[in-house]
């Protein structure tokens, strides 16, 4: 929805809003908040609200660390679960003081891949994200547990699906926020859910997810429960993805549609499939950016691991929904919702049009079951994996030329710095398995 300055005024006046949240994000992901009083809210909307960038998370060092925050008015939304006091939201891109963006700003960044798109003649990306969620009690502290909250199954429902309630109350507060909900359902795994809503332009749904976590948080808290988006919290079961649905418009005709070819897929949707599978490795570490990450891309669990595509079979990376005409789209499997959304929009986006752009082939599909499949078969059909770990994912991530475009000089060597730190810290810790399998037994 188009709001002015003198509307937003105007209802929060109107909606007794005392508090106003100047929401960013990292580039970790990590929603970042700037609070202020309704009294600098004007202030605010003339763009003139600064903050300190040293204290975020890979963004700019001490000496440089005054930035501003620009708000898209178009993210006006007051939160429904205040009623009192209330408090309003506005997404903001971040600015240097000489009026330029900020080259780490990862809505900055999404806009500068978006823009490339458009110097392509592509005026759109419309976007359907379908993150996944865990729902875990909490304890007498509310801090989490590993209980959880029930032992249901896909599409289950009440009595073995204990967080319908919660699910519910999560769909209505998302409409009160301007949302259209298509789905809700119990995913694979206990405890495990999923909520689908209509797609949109690459930022507004990328905006959409980072309010989307913020919602499913706050209300599975008010009702005794902790919602995680960590791709794989429990070892055995099905982890979390974050499907992305994708295609590109020119106008309103959609550029992935060719009503002559034997699957409806047009040369722009063959060669942008062809650039996300030659670029996959390499942007794994955006799209699946932790260390558990990779414990949810391992064979059995429906997950892909798997560089490959296909119009029928959900092991590959890549599959082609049924849908024809104006919602043709390309289904990208791999991303989790531990991601950077900003970020793995825009890599993804500058894979597809590096493929649009060289005309890169697409190999042939794959309709058998991969899983299945011998190491031996997988290579003689050319299938090759996605990273194994963290670290095999950073290292095909700086050598990759088209990834580097795509984050910039400054994303890039912070992001790395960042990932390169965790996946030490990880490999330094020594953990319960280890114990349990060499304590005795050396």
């Amino acid at each position: 929805m188009s709001y002015t300055k003198e509307d937003i005024l105007r209802i929060a006046k109107e909606e007794n809003v005392r508090f106003i949240r100047l929401q960013f994000t990292d580039l970790l992901g990590t929603i970042k908040n700037v609070e202020i009083p309704v009294s600098q809210l004007e202030k605010a909307l003339d763009n003139k609200m600064m903050f300190d960038g040293s204290s975020i998370e890979g963004y700019v060092r001490i000496e440089e660390s005054d930035m501003y925050l620009v708000p898209d008015l178009e993210t006006w939304v007051i939160f429904p679960w205040v009623r009192e006091d209330r408090i309003a939201r506005l997404i903001c891109d971040v600015y240097m003081p000489d009026g330029t963006p900020f080259a780490g700003d990862p809505r900055n960044i999404l806009k500068r891949v978006l823009k490339e798109a458009e110097e392509m003649g592509y005026t759109s990306m419309n976007v359907g994200p379908e993150p996944e969620f865990f729902l875990f009690k909490t304890d007498e502290k509310g801090n989490p547990t590993m209980e959880l909250n029930d032992q249901g199954g896909y599409f289950d429902l009440a009595p073995t699906d204990l967080g319908e309630n919660c699910r519910r109350e999560i769909v209505l507060t998302l409409e009160e926020m301007g949302f259209e909900i298509e789905a809700s359902h119990h995913e694979v795994a206990p405890g495990q859910h999923e909520i689908d809503f209509k797609y949109a332009k690459a930022i507004k749904a990328a905006d959409q997810i980072q309010t989307f976590k913020l919602v499913v948080k706050t209300i599975a808290r008010q009702h005794g429960l902790h919602a995680t988006f960590m791709p794989k919290p429990l070892y055995g079961v099905s982890g979390s993805g974050m499907h992305c649905h994708q295609s590109l418009f020119k106008g309103k005709t959609n550029a992935f549609y060719d009503e002559k070819d034997e699957l409806g897929l047009s040369q722009d949707a063959r060669h942008y499939m062809a650039g996300i599978l030659t670029h996959a490795r390499a942007f794994a570490a955006v799209t699946n950016p932790t260390v558990n990450s990779y414990k949810r891309l391992v064979p059995g669990y429906e997950a892909p691991c798997y560089v490959a595509w296909s119009s029928s079979n959900r092991s590959p990376m890549i599959r082609i929904p049924a849908s024809r005409g104006i919602s043709t789209r390309v289904e990208v499997r791999n991303p989790d919702p531990a991601a950077n959304p900003y970020l793995a929009l825009a890599v993804m986006l500058k894979a597809g049009l590096d493929g649009i752009k060289r005309k890169l082939p697409l190999v042939q599909p794959v309709d058998r079951n991969i899983y299945v499949m011998s190491d031996e078969e997988r290579i003689e059909e050319g299938i090759p994996s996605l990273p194994v770990d963290l670290k095999e994912a950073i290292g095909e991530l700086v050598r990759s030329d088209i990834m580097a475009d795509a984050l910039g000089d400054h994303a890039m060597t912070h992001f790395y710095e960042l990932k390169a730190i965790e996946w030490d810290m990880f490999r330094m810790q020594v953990h319960q398995w280890e114990r349990d399998q060499y304590m005795t037994l050396y």
